[in-house]
């Protein structure tokens, strides 16, 4: 008799109610704290950056874009409005953090709330509409952030113009979200011609952001890449990475990737105990980032060997003279 696999719905019906409750608790206090510790590292980067020189300026700037980039993971909680327990703090900090990185935070709530829907469905998840690299080209593409720029810069363009019909945005909602977009435009015009008058533009805010990109996109490649598709069991579509507390700190916990989908009420800093309940029942746990991109480029390693291999046979196929072909079927009929 076959056992059926555990999904992360056994895993929170073993939850009693206060548990759930207990993980479930927000707060301001610890949002601040860690949004403190965000934005002081991004300021002590930023301090070596404008003091330093050579390669400890350059090292500095690279951090710099690195906390500012992860800023990302600050944003994706305040769209559960779990990063903090106030909603007006959710929303502030929610925008700031979407300024940085060209996403519009009530654009990006609805896209992400079909994300949870329907994770890892091919037909329905909005994250799967850009499939994940294959090849090692397209591996390297993704992780240079061009298209992850690009793509924030089509969204906010298209919806300020008011062309784009994401089915995932409410229709009442769509004003709301062309006005957001407008407003993010002009900002970010009027911020980015500020700094270009003085001089700041380049130095501390786009090169880092360039720089600090490809770190996020790693990071954000391992959640799903190579989970099960059109398997709605977050223990299996979703994978938990096993990191430093640093990069956990600076992801929000994001690392805890399959608590987060199987509960996503709960905050950022109660998913460590999550964990603890969940983790010998995650099919896709893995011990580090580092081993799922060893382990993802010998696949695209492979698919490219097989595309090249069967190119080549396709080739030679197509060079035997027609006369040395087999018949595949007569051209004669019985008349």
């Amino acid at each position: 008799m076959s056992v059926m696999p555990t999904t992360h719905r056994d895993i929170l019906r073993r939850l009693s109610t206060d548990e759930k409750r207990a993980l479930m608790v927000r707060s301001d206090l610890r949002g601040l704290l860690h949004l403190a510790g965000h934005l002081g590292l991004i300021g002590l980067c930023l301090w070596g950056n404008v003091a330093g020189e050579g390669a400890l300026r350059w090292l500095a700037m690279v951090g710099q874009g690195i906390a500012m980039v992860f800023l990302f993971t600050a944003m994706h909680e305040c769209s559960h409005a779990t990063a903090f327990r106030s909603r007006w703090l959710n929303r502030v900090i929610g925008n700031m953090a979407g300024m940085v990185l060209l996403i519009a935070p009530r654009w990006f709530f609805y896209f992400h709330q079909d994300h949870h829907k329907f994770t890892q469905d091919p037909d329905r998840d909005p994250e799967l509409a850009s499939p994940k690299p294959q090849g090692i080209g397209g591996y390297l593409l993704y992780l240079s952030g061009v298209p992850f720029w690009v793509g924030n810069l089509r969204v906010l363009l298209g919806n300020a113009a008011g062309r784009r019909k994401d089915v995932y945005v409410p229709e009442v909602k769509r004003g709301a979200v062309i006005r957001e977009a407008r407003w993010m435009l002009a900002a970010w015009a009027a911020i980015a011609g500020t700094l270009a008058l003085v001089g700041w533009l380049g130095p501390y805010l786009l090169l880092p952001l360039l720089f600090g990109q490809p770190f996020l996109r790693a990071c954000l490649l391992a959640e799903h890449a190579g989970c099960a598709e059109g398997d709605d069991n977050m223990l299996v579509n979703s994978r938990t990475l096993l990191t430093t507390p640093p990069l956990r700190f600076l992801a929000w916990n994001m690392p805890f990737h399959a608590e987060h989908h199987s509960f996503p009420a709960v905050p950022f800093h109660a998913l460590p105990r999550l964990h603890q309940v969940m983790k010998g029942d995650i099919g896709t746990l893995e011990p580090g980032y580092l081993g799922f991109h060893r382990a993802f480029l010998a696949k695209a390693r492979q698919r490219s060997g097989d595309r090249r291999a069967a190119e080549a046979k396709a080739a030679a196929a197509q060079r035997v003279p027609p006369a040395d072909r087999p018949l595949t079927s007569s051209p004669f009929r019985r008349g």
